[in-house]
């Protein structure tokens, strides 16, 4: 099966140094929220840093997001396992953002979270703080440098991820902030058998397939269908699809009818030549409400 790019946030450990450049807020808190929620089952401490929102802000944003609920994000809160600083807290707190002065303050950070029980720590930051012309924020990049080498070439009970948000970022310096990071985050898988992998899409929202549809994973692929909006546009990616076979083409197509009976709009996109021909063999070409973008291959 093809490899999706970056690394899923329910399988980020210790020693991982992650990038999340982002253009859709749907994405990103579902990532975030994730994180936060496999750090509190491990006993982890979170702590976020926020640009310059205030712990209630973070809070409130968070615990409205889809999947929140059954959360306690408040108690976490007040017992000190979740975090929030802004950024001028965490980096300015000496006038001057200083890289190796940060570094430091980080170690000892984890340290004393390992001392008051924890077994590990999580940090994860709004970046767009290195924007905003503190002194020292023009040494951020050298920041991001060194700290990618903590993480690759110490033990650490640490792990993190770094928050861009791309209409902030120009192309070539987020790709040189990028390059300092292990890897991208991505959001959880909602399925993965090592046949079919069904992972979420945000904008607009649906599905990216990839793999092999057939009588061992049509049953996945039908629940998570079932779970997308019921009314709008719905996107299923087929680029990276081997083989469909056709109760698996008249699934997809079927698609524009949900569960309630309420229509959608399907847009198949980046369809693979081999599945583009079988749903023109078996009519499935052109179906009213469906739309198929091949692939250019």
């Amino acid at each position: 099966m093809p490899s999706a790019t970056g690394k899923t946030v329910g399988t980020m450990e210790f020693g991982d140094h992650l990038c999340l450049s982002y253009d859709n807020a749907e994405e990103r808190r579902a990532i975030l929220l994730s994180y936060v929620r496999d750090g509190i089952a491990a006993d982890h401490k979170i702590i976020y840093l926020s640009d310059q929102d205030p712990p209630e802000t973070v809070l409130g944003w968070m615990s409205a997001a889809p999947g929140s609920t059954g959360l306690d994000l408040s108690g976490a809160l007040e017992e000190g396992r979740f975090v929030v600083r802004t950024a001028e807290e965490a980096y300015m707190a000496t006038g001057r953002f200083d890289p190796d002065e940060i570094i430091a303050l980080f170690a000892t950070e984890i340290e004393l979270a390992l001392m008051q029980g924890y077994k590990g720590v999580r940090v994860t930051g709004e970046e767009t703080f290195s924007l905003r012309g503190w002194p020292g924020t023009d040494r951020f990049a050298e920041f991001e440098r060194k700290i990618d080498e903590v993480f690759r070439t110490s033990e650490v009970n640490a792990m993190a991820i770094c928050q861009y948000d791309r209409r902030w970022f120009d192309a070539a310096h987020l790709e040189r902030l990028e390059s300092y990071h292990v890897d991208r985050v991505r959001p959880d898988d909602l399925h993965d058998d090592g046949v079919l992998r069904v992972s979420p899409l945000f904008a607009p929202p649906g599905l990216v397939l990839a793999g092999v549809i057939d009588g061992t994973s049509r049953s996945a692929l039908a629940e998570a269908l079932d779970a997308l909006p019921d009314t709008g546009t719905v996107c299923l990616d087929l680029s990276a699809v081997e083989f469909c076979d056709p109760e698996g083409l008249r699934l997809l197509v079927g698609a524009r009818e949900a569960p309630g009976g309420a229509r959608r709009q399907v847009l198949l996109r980046g369809v693979p030549p081999i599945v583009a021909g079988r749903l023109r063999e078996h009519g499935l070409g052109s179906v009213a409400g469906v739309v198929v973008e091949e692939s250019a291959q």
